[in-house]
Parts: structure tokens; sequence; C-alpha cells
């Protein structure tokens, strides 16, 4: 007897739900939208690049939009939410960037922590009072090797490494913190997280040396999988019935590939202590707060 083992081919008939996933022009992005678009879903491209969007767009079925998001500029963030009209079933913080040299968001805070955590943490809570489903935010095996020291964001010894581990770090203690207060909130919203294991992408090439970067395309062009198959673990996070601060990620060796399932996390990523003190300084750095107030 053999078990059933998830694909896109699951999803349910997602006609008249809107899905909004950021980061959709490429890599997994691109294969979570294809895959919501497939199934019915009105699908919201949020991205940097618009033209890059449109043509991805041009060849899903069905509805979709194209909307402007720079996840490294609040004013960009802000201005997304406050033009967004309508309920939106599913959220998707799935974009990001990886392994850059030392750089600064247009709010001057370092690129990845600012791009990957904090530029999702102000989307999400401007547009939770619309979000009626779940917040799906796309982490990585990279948070194991993370150390977040609040009174260190700039990182006095940067490393691309480990400043890409405590983003994603920094991603799975904000779905822990989300929920919490959700639950507090008596709100049916349901905060998840997903990664999508060892997938072909162009994630964490840009500036990186030439060489390298033919190297990582050859090995993932023989190794990694799809992005629709990267996309998998993001889907079923989105649709299936799971508790809060789930995480999802693929059921193969060292979570590399293979089919959705949950997956562990480090114990830094489980601690509600930190995921408090991460919210409390997003809040603070962001100018954002949790727009849901507490059920008494």
């Amino acid at each position: 007897m053999t078990t059933h083992r998830w694909t896109a081919a699951d999803l349910p008939d997602l006609t008249g739900r809107t899905v909004v996933v950021t980061g959709a022009a490429s890599g997994v992005g691109r294969g979570t939208a294809t895959a919501f678009a497939a199934a019915g879903a009105r699908t919201v491209l949020a991205v940097r690049d618009v033209a890059a969007g449109e043509r991805v767009a041009a060849g899903l079925p069905g509805t979709t939009e194209v909307r402007a998001l720079d996840l490294a500029n609040l004013a960009s963030v802000r201005a997304f939410a406050e033009g967004w009209q309508g309920e939106i079933d599913v959220l998707v913080n799935n974009a990001g960037v990886a392994l850059t040299p030392f750089g600064r968001t247009a709010d001057g805070f370092e690129l990845q922590f600012g791009t990957n955590h904090l530029g999702h943490f102000a989307l999400t809570n401007l547009l939770l009072p619309s979000i009626t489903g779940r917040v799906v935010t796309v982490a990585s095996g990279a948070h194991k090797v993370g150390v977040l020291d609040l009174d260190d964001l700039d990182l006095a010894r940067y490393r691309p490494q480990k400043a890409y581990g405590r983003s994603k770090l920094a991603n799975l203690l904000f779905t822990l913190e989300l929920d919490r207060r959700l639950r507090q909130a008596g709100s049916p919203v349901l905060a998840v997280a997903s990664h999508p294991g060892y997938t072909a992408s162009n994630l964490g090439t840009k500036g990186r040396n030439p060489h390298l970067v033919k190297v990582a395309h050859f090995v993932g062009r023989h190794l990694a999988q799809t992005e629709a198959q990267g996309a998998w673990p993001s889907l079923y996070a989105a649709t299936q019935d799971l508790p809060g601060a789930s995480y999802v990620g693929p059921d193969g060796r060292f979570e590399l590939h293979g089919h959705p399932t949950l997956v562990g996390r480090s114990a830094a990523a489980s601690d509600p202590v930190l995921a408090g003190r991460l919210w409390e300084t997003s809040e603070r750095l962001t100018g954002v707060t949790f727009p849901l107030a507490a059920q008494s």
C-alpha cells in the first residue's frame, strides 16, 4: 500500500479566491503564482519589476493582476497597502534577497533583514484587516545557522550567509508571534510558514563571482527541484488543514527536495520570548503595528 504524496495537482478549486504572491516574477514565486492561477484563483503578482511581472502574468490562465511592490522600501510597501481594496484569502510572503554583499534598504536597514523580514512584516500588518484566510511566509533551512542579536542589526561582522540565515530565522519568529497575536485577537486567520528546499532559481546570484554563478547554475540544473516543485510547500501551507504556526517543507533527505510535509525548526526559531522581542523591535523600526485588538 502506497501513501499519496501531495503535489500541486491536489490543490482545491480556488475559483473566487484572491491570492497575493510577493516576488512572483521569477523562481519559486513564479511557480507559486502559476499554480494558484491554474487552480482558478485571482492571482495578484506583487513585484519590484512590473514589466517582468507582466510577462509572467501574460502566460497565466484566469484572472491575474500585476502590482508594484519593493519590499526594500517602506514607502512602496505602504503604497501597495493603501492601494488595496477588497479581501485577500491568502498572502504569500515569498519575495527575498539572498547572500548579497552588505547593503542597505531605502530606509537604512541591512538589506537582507530589511527586505526579507521588515518589508514583509510591514506589508502583512498593513494588509491584515483585508486578509480572511492565511499568511504564508517563506523561510529557509538556512534559518538554522541564523543568530538574531537585536542589539546588532547592522551586523558588525557582516557575512552574507549569516545575514541570510538571520533573515530567515526572523521569518519563522515573525510567523510564531503573528500566530499568537491572531489567536489572542480571536481572528480566524492562520499564520504559517514554508520553505522550498533546494530549488533552481537566481536567488543569491546577484553581485556574486560570475564563475561561481555558472557553477551554481550547473549544479542547479542537475540536482535542484524545478520552481514548480519548490512551490509545493507554500501551496500546501496555503490550502491544507494545518495548525497555526505550522512549518512546511520537502520530505526528502535533508529537506532539500520532495513532497510537502510538516518539518521541524531550530530552538531559536521556536523561542516565544525572542519572537515577542523581534516583533516589538520591528514595530519600532517600521512604524507599523498589529492592527487587530485583542479580545477581552
